[in-house]
């Protein structure tokens, strides 16, 4: 018995504001949208989410402790070579590696999770480079 595909459709384009957020729930509301579980047709094996453009990632809503209690690893493969770095200070290095990685490891690791991620656009000012697309403004519960 053979079934029937549904198209995905067209992608929106949402835009996020990070002011005052906290990275929770701002990382939660964006990987949802990127999934595009928010749809009446979702499919798990079909890219049909939209573009979310993320403002103001520097103003972020985070809890003095966390800043440097959250830590993030990275290992080269080598013995010795772990190195380790705290949420304030990747904060002032790039904030906006901070939400893309909230979000990266909020999706699920299968084939469409790299072409997920490319429709994510995080700036950590208030001004974007995406104008010209209209994004909608979204509001986060």
């Amino acid at each position: 018995m053979k079934t029937s595909t549904i198209p995905a459709p067209a992608p929106q384009w949402v835009l996020m504001d990070a002011d005052g957020q906290s990275l929770g729930r701002l990382a939660a509301a964006a990987a949802t949208r990127l999934r595009g579980k928010h749809r009446v047709t979702f499919s798990p094996h079909q890219l049909c989410g939209d573009h979310v453009v993320v403002v103001n990632a520097r103003k972020l809503a985070l809890h003095p402790t966390k800043l440097h209690r959250k830590t993030y690893y990275k290992h080269k493969g080598m013995l010795g070579h772990l190195s380790k770095e705290t949420l304030g200070e990747k904060m002032e290095r790039n904030p906006t590696e901070v939400i893309q990685l909230a979000v990266e490891r909020m999706l699920p690791p299968n084939r469409l999770r790299k072409q997920m991620l490319k429709r994510l656009h995080v700036f950590a000012e208030a001004q974007h480079d995406y104008e010209a697309q209209k994004p909608l403004p979204v509001t986060l519960p």
